[in-house]
């Protein structure tokens, strides 16, 4: 697959400038557009890493969740809570790695209507693997070190706090 031609300049720079030319400085407009083109770039990056394995982010992601888990089994509704998804595309995820015999479904003797999800053997070996290939490439954040993955963790916490996403400590 080979990369798209780079521009010789900087598109969301340039924009900004344009907006402040018409509209007047709104620095939020340059940075969600550097956000949501971050979130392209490391998504098409860490898909490409993934991809081999039969997996997307989204199924990686449940699958660690999974492993995380104590006895390597979630309820669907507790697997969308965590993930912070909606009930359908958890359905869907979970059904993709069920046909890809990386999780097992069955339903959940504490819930009559509720149904347990839980990661096979050959699911741990694909997840394990899978992770050893995004920490070699740094999960696409390699331009950054450490301290750098730090602070944009913690520069977007109060964004996510603000939007509900869990009870600040």
């Amino acid at each position: 697959m080979s990369k798209p031609l780079s521009l010789a300049f900087d598109p969301i720079a340039r924009a900004d400038e344009l907006w402040r030319q018409r509209w007047g400085a709104v620095p939020s407009m340059a940075a969600i557009t550097s956000i949501m083109r971050a979130h392209q770039i490391l998504l098409s990056e860490v898909d490409a890493v993934v991809k081999p394995y039969g997996l997307t982010f989204a199924r990686y992601e449940a699958l660690v969740l999974l492993t995380f888990s104590k006895a390597g089994e979630l309820p669907m509704s507790k697997i969308g809570e965590r993930l912070m998804v909606h009930p359908t595309s958890v359905t869907n995820t979970v059904d993709r790695l069920v046909k890809s015999g990386l999780v097992a479904k069955r339903p959940n003797p504490n819930d009559g209507r509720g149904t347990l999800a839980s990661i096979t053997d050959k699911g741990r070996e694909v997840c394990d693997a899978a992770t050893r290939d995004l920490m070699a490439m740094d999960f696409g954040l390699g331009a950054y070190d450490a301290e750098e993955c730090g602070e944009i963790f913690a520069m977007l916490r109060p964004l996510r706090v603000a939007a509900a996403d869990f009870d600040e400590e």
